[in-house]
């Protein structure tokens, strides 16, 4: 009887449990209720169509909504932009403000509103305040504006913050040192401005702290080493000054150092002593204002995978100690104040893809150590004090380079045959300010991956090979300042791997070509920005196909011998930002059409053969006398006002090029 009398106690326990959980289930919070609607509220645009299901008062049962089993209390808002089904990921939107009575919800642990683009409004400047149990705020990738609230400071219990890519302006609130379980804190892609606070370095359990592109000032903080966990730190494109701490050396967790594109200064302080920075895989110090020597030091902090000193004015040799960091796969020092020899040592960097030192003051020989670099592809040795005299072959043989950059290498004679025939196919070469003399080989049409081709700036004395039509993926071709002749329609013809062609960039400036002007625009490629052709022979007219040239931003066609009316197709172009068509023959009036050319900000029309009013009206009247001059009865503003049925009396002389 007694047993029987306990067990029907349990059932009558599990079925009111059971009967509370239920309740728990249906019945939403009053304040939960009401921030979770107001937040609805604000939204106007939802194509996920999640908030369309919150319907009811049974909260803890809408899309995106936890609840505290027992308490009932809503726990997490997880409504993130990018949405994974079994098929794909997509990224949905929410456009509106963000209600500040969210802060209702005061159980909240999570809030995950990141990536939906079009979510507005400010963080609450309560938040610190009403929630303080929350340990995940992501509100990045949306359109945020305002300050980081102070109050963000007291939320205890925070441990990882994501407001990156918002338009979030304001300072650092000091009161984020508080935040001692944050590890994660993103705020990178804002406005944000003003110093690093100094209490930062309080958030010892810090592990990613990446605030890179904001408008940052003054020193990085003294004791940042203090931050002992720290993996990633990323404080690049700011506007940071003084000297990079000596602290940094004791990150002994740190694999990730950004701070490239700032205005830093001073010489690289680390590694001071062997086993610093011995996890350091990853090293940005780019574009600032360093100065001194690289530290044979370098040479101890094998993990490094990449690095970057580009664009400083570190002088002196490379450290022959950069041997030793066997992980090294991507090394840039150009735009320094380099010099001496490339040592020996490099070849030893068996896992060197990326090897950049142009720009600096290197001297040759090159060291046939170099060979060694199997895993080579890109190789960049332009404009230093080589003076190669001869393109080394032993390099086009390296098995995997494919991107040679040799411009201003001193180098002579005629372009080298064996580069025909490399073991990796070229994709890009540029041997721009040599000495190079003969014509384009006609094999130049068997590089077909050949993506970008620079012999700009030589001697180079022969017509365009026909052969050039093969290289449908060439998307850069810069022959300008040779003594090339003959037509260039054979440019125009390049084959098409993709819809509008693969060019985007051409220029053949200064040379002695005459004709195939008429074949812009006419195959292919019509997705040109850039087509240079100035300071040529070039005769005939503009045919109207160069309308169809709809991604042009740059046409320069000055200096030539080009004639008739000025091309109306021109009007279409509605990308055109620079147009220069001066020091030709061409006749007629302005089309007016060319009033609908809004981008452009430069042209220059001048001593030609133009006649009658310039169309009134922006951009045209907006340009200085000088885009005008020299043109036979041209007239109108800027220009003197017409006469006599519209046209000025006053001729202005032709000027030789």
């Amino acid at each position: 009887m007694a047993s029987w009398l306990l067990w029907l106690i349990v059932v009558f326990t599990i079925i009111t449990v059971g009967k509370g959980k239920q309740n728990v289930r249906q019945v939403c919070h009053f304040n939960d209720l009401k921030g979770l609607t107001s937040f609805k509220a604000g939204i106007h645009v939802d194509t996920s169509s999640r908030l369309a299901k919150w319907v009811g008062h049974g909260c803890c049962s809408w899309e995106g909504i936890t609840c505290n089993e027992t308490t009932g209390r809503v726990t997490g808002i997880r409504l993130p932009g990018f949405i994974s089904t079994n098929d794909l990921v997509f990224q949905s939107q929410m456009r509106g403000l963000l209600s500040p009575s969210i802060t209702l919800v005061s159980c909240l642990e999570v809030i995950d509103l990141g990536g939906l683009i079009g979510l507005a409004g400010r963080i609450p400047p309560s938040i610190g305040l009403r929630l303080p149990n929350l340990r995940k705020l992501y509100l990045y990738g949306n359109k945020l504006i305002g300050p980081v609230p102070d109050s963000i400071g007291k939320l205890s219990k925070l441990e990882e913050l994501h407001l990156y890519e918002n338009r979030l302006s304001g300072s650092l609130p000091s009161t984020m040192g508080n935040l001692k379980n944050l590890n994660q804190l993103l705020l990178y892609s804002n406005e944000l401005a003003g110093t690093i606070p100094d209490a930062f370095t309080n958030l010892t359990n810090i592990v990613q702290m990446d605030l890179h592109s904001n408008i940052l000032t003054g020193h990085i903080p003294e004791r940042i080493g203090e931050m002992q966990v720290l993996e990633k730190l990323d404080l690049s494109k700011n506007l940071l000054t003084g000297k990079i701490p000596l602290s940094l050396a004791n990150l002994n967790s740190i694999s990730e150092l950004y701070l490239d594109t700032n205005h830093l200064e001073g010489e690289i302080p680390f590694p001071s002593s062997f086993g610093q920075l011995s996890s350091l895989g990853f090293l940005r110090l780019d574009d600032n204002h360093l100065t001194g020597r690289i530290p044979t030091s370098f040479g101890n902090m094998v993990s490094l995978q990449r690095v970057s000193l580009a664009n400083n004015k570190f002088e002196g040799v490379i450290p022959s100690s950069l041997g030793n960091l066997s992980a090294l796969k991507e090394l840039y020092l150009s735009g320094n104040l380099l010099s001496g020899q490339i040592p020996e040592s490099v070849g030893q960097l068996s896992q060197l893809i990326m090897f950049n030192v142009s720009h600096n003051q290197i001297q040759g020989p090159l060291p046939h150590e170099l060979s060694s670099l199997e895993n080579l592809q890109t190789l960049d040795l332009s404009f230093n004090h080589l003076n190669l005299i001869s393109f080394p072959q032993w390099l086009a043989e390296l098995p995997s380079l494919s991107r040679i950059y040799c411009a201003r290498c001193g180098i002579q004679g005629e372009i080298p045959d064996f580069l025909q025939a490399t073991p990796s196919p070229i994709q890009e070469l540029d041997l721009s300010s040599n000495h190079l003399t003969g014509s384009l080989p006609a094999w130049l049409g068997r590089l077909t991956q050949l993506y970008k081709l620079n012999f700009s700036r030589n001697s180079l004395a022969s017509r365009i090979p026909v052969s050039v039509r093969n290289l449908q993926y060439l998307g850069v071709l810069d022959l300008h300042s040779n003594k090339l002749t003959g037509p260039i329609n054979n440019v125009f013809q390049i084959g098409n791997a993709f819809p509008d062609g693969s060019l985007t960039y051409i220029d053949l400036s200064d040379n002695y070509f005459s004709t195939g002007i008429v074949q812009a625009g006419v195959g292919s490629q019509t997705g040109i920005r850039y087509l240079n052709l100035s300071h040529n022979f070039l005769e005939g007219r503009v045919a109207t196909s160069i309308g169809r040239l709809k991604s042009l931003q740059t046409l320069d066609l000055s200096c030539n011998k080009l004639g008739f009316n000025l091309p109306e197709a021109l009007a279409n172009v509605s990308s055109l930002e620079k147009l220069k068509l001066q020091k030709n023959h061409f006749t007629g009036r302005i089309p007016v059409g060319f009033l609908k050319l809004k981008r452009l900000k430069e042209l220059d029309l001048s001593d030609n053969l133009l006649a009658g009013e310039i169309p009134a009206g922006k951009p045209l009247t907006d340009f200085p006398r000088s885009s005008y001059s020299g043109n036979k009865g041209l007239c109108g503003k800027p220009l003197s006002p017409c006469k006599v049925k519209g046209l000025l009396l006053v001729e202005e002389p032709l000027k030789p090029c």
